[in-house]
């Protein structure tokens, strides 16, 4: 059945003027990588699949001085991980087209992609080596016969903690003949076809060989400047909390020879070469296994020849990224409040400087290897993202135009807040209003919470997920968006305020933004809502049992019991730094910050979603929320995302949750009859 978008009266979307198809359909545009010299760059646009129920990422080409066309078109799978070839003739890329993971290139004068690899097993990345001669890539290790054995005669079962593959790194030499001439001719003997034609002029795609091998696994790695080593970050396997056994190890190319250079007691991850091949960038958790979830991250350079670390961009107060080190330098970015900066780092002495760009929120920051340009994805508060080429202290020239898409739509206005919490904390939150709002008026509010808990919250014309909160604006609502202690962009301080203090101080950041609102007699608080999803749903569960200021509450992934987490999700050691301490050595800390403690407080309808298979926040948190509140007779629905994990990434399910919230608010906050999803295409 088809759907139309464009009509301007929506079936069941009473004052929307954007249906919410339309709205899940916006196309984003991002990742962009730039040629060696500079001329042309190629960003991936993402697009909603409504026939196929997925999200379609494909790759996009602008050439200096012309408009972009696409470049990939890979059938009902997504094109990603893209690189430029070392000589920039052409854009290699992986997609699956039917054939696992493979590697492809295309070339940036036109024409059809070409198939580089043929991994029976699929590939998860890969790299160039600098003169274009060799492409590394990993890829999990296949099950042996011994574990094929194994599963048919005693069928499917697994032991926690040891159900995963090992990843490895393969090697294979690289020639545009080896691909372009592959199958052109039978590779076979006409008298046996089982053995392959010796006839020279019988060509193959080339096969890789192990790099590494053995009993550990390869996270991220790199070629050094000169392609003779690579560099990767090695741990003891690949589950989620063995990035703290990571160490960097150098690996010699023709001789495999393995030389570990950093091997702190906590993780190590490689992040950059030096220009020279002298140095590398990388970060260190040094020796903190106890707050390393809510500390700011380290960064230090490592010589080779001395053998020796320094720390760098220390003054910077956040989380640091880093963008490159090239011959204009070393540039990190971080988070400074609801803005993202970039900065250059003195390698002498590890100190920074912000680099002024004119975008309040930049994304991707590439350097063209043989000249000054830029390639940049990032926004302003009020557009959607865009891709630009940059030169260092000169205007961005902007690529794409996909603010298009909204031009004309009634999004709402942002604001950046203050207020003082309970305990004197200054908080943050972003605020939204109707471009027509009336000071004299009082509005209906909707607290909308993120996850993390070191999320952060950001001006912008669109907000998405499973909230229509551009929608409600619309409506007549005013919506808030707190940045509660422990939220990204304030500091290491700020981050550790909600440590022993979860959902009790998240609880009084909330409160107190409500208060201030009230304060100033912009909101009418007989009818007030709250929602958010991960960690944005435990605060939300919280402030179920914990408070009766809102008419109702939507609980999104969201822990119930921090036991119940704890002994359940696949990041145990999250809740140990946060609350200090496991439930068996401090019971009292794990009731103080559990909703389920205060359930019989419990009065507020509350809609709980969450996907069928979340391990990061597992079901039984949902189910033991939706319990105690049937038993205290109070108004709730669980309605369970079937086949999801923490997510909801398929855009179907993504419009039912949109359509679950919208009907909840609506109900129990603006008093209206539940309306019914829209099931026609009238749209």
């Amino acid at each position: 059945m088809a759907v139309v978008l464009s009509s301007a009266t929506l079936f069941g979307q009473k004052n929307a003027s954007v249906s919410f198809e339309k709205w899940i359909s916006l196309k984003g545009v991002g990742g962009p990588i730039i040629s060696p010299d500079g001329k042309t760059i190629v960003y991936s646009m993402s697009s909603t699949d409504w026939a196929n129920n997925t999200y379609d990422n494909e790759l996009w080409m602008a050439k200096d001085g012309e408009a972009p066309l696409q470049l990939t078109r890979t059938h009902k799978n997504s094109t990603g991980n893209a690189a430029f070839t070392p000589d920039g003739k052409y854009v290699s890329f992986i997609a699956d087209r039917g054939d696992k993971r493979q590697i492809y290139i295309i070339s940036v004068a036109g024409g059809e992609a070409i198939q580089v690899t043929k991994d029976e097993d699929g590939i998860n990345s890969y790299a160039w080596n600098p003169d274009g001669t060799k492409i590394v890539y990993s890829k999990p290790q296949p099950k042996s016969k011994k574990d094929k054995t194994k599963e048919e005669r005693f069928g499917a079962f697994g032991v926690e903690g040891e159900e995963y593959q090992l990843t490895h790194l393969y090697l294979l030499n690289f020639s545009y003949d080896s691909v372009f001439l592959a199958g052109q001719l039978p590779c076979y003997s006409s008298k046996d076809t089982s053995k392959p034609n010796k006839d020279p002029d019988c060509v193959s795609l080339p096969v890789a060989k192990p790099l590494t091998e053995g009993n550990f696994n390869v996270g991220g790695f790199s070629w050094s400047r000169d392609g003779r080593q690579i560099a990767f970050n090695r741990q003891k396997d690949p589950l989620i909390n063995s990035g703290i056994t990571s160490d960097i190890v150098l690996i010699d190319v023709a001789t495999k020879k393995m030389t570990t250079v950093i091997s702190n007691p906590v993780g190590d991850f490689f992040n950059v070469w030096s220009p020279d091949g002298n140095a590398f960038v990388y970060s260190s958790l040094v020796d903190d296994s106890i707050s390393n979830y809510y500390k700011n991250n380290r960064l230090f350079i490592y010589d080779l020849g001395t053998k020796k670390s320094v720390e760098i961009a220390k003054d910077i107060d956040e989380n640091k990224s880093v963008s490159d080190w090239n011959k204009s330098g070393l540039f990190v970015g971080a988070f400074d409040k609801t803005k993202f900066k970039l900065y250059s780092v003195n390698t002498k002495t590890g100190a920074t400087e912000n680099v002024p760009i004119a975008l309040d929120l930049p994304g991707g920051i590439v350097f063209s290897k043989k000249s000054d340009a830029i390639a940049v994805s990032g926004r302003n508060y009020t557009g959607l993202n865009e891709i630009y080429s940059w030169r260092l202290k000169q205007p961005l020239k902007q690529i794409t135009n996909n603010s298009a898409q909204i031009k004309g739509w009634n999004t709402p206005v942002n604001e950046v807040i203050q207020w003082k919490s309970k305990d004197g904390a200054e908080i943050e939150g972003v605020l939204l209003k109707p471009k027509n709002y009336d000071a004299k008026k009082k509005y209906p509010l909707l607290v909308v919470i993120h996850g993390g808990p070191t999320g952060i919250d950001l001006p912008e014309p669109t907000p998405t997920y499973v909230y229509p909160i551009m929608q409600w604006v619309e409506k007549g609502a005013l919506v808030l968006r707190v940045n509660y202690r422990g939220s990204a962009g304030y500091g290491a301080k700020f981050r550790a305020l909600n440590v022993r203090n979860l959902g009790v101080g998240d609880m009084w950041d909330v409160v107190s933004g409500v208060e201030y609102l009230n304060s100033k007699n912009m909101i009418d608080t007989s009818r007030m809502g709250c929602m958010g999803w991960s960690q944005g749903g435990y605060i939300s569960a919280f402030l179920t049992t914990n408070t009766t200021m809102f008419k109702a509450i939507s609980v999104g992934a969201g822990i119930s019991n921090w036991v119940t987490y704890y002994v359940n999700t696949d990041i145990t050691p999250f809740t140990r730094q946060y609350l200090q301490a496991n439930p068996w050595n401090d019971m009292e800390i794990y009731l103080k910050t559990s909703p389920m403690t205060n359930i019989n407080k419990a009065s507020t309808p509350t809609l709980i979603q969450h996907g069928e298979f979340d391990k990061r926040v597992p079901i039984p948190n949902a189910y033991e929320l939706y319990r105690g509140l049937q038993d205290r007779g109070v108004p709730s629905k669980l309605i369970v995302y079937k086949g999801f994990g923490h997510g909801i990434n398929k855009p179907k399910e993504r419009l039912a949750a949109v359509w679950h919230n919208w009907q909840w608010f609506n109900q129990y906050v603006f008093g209206e009859k539940e309306e019914a999803m829209a099931l026609d295409d009238k749209f």
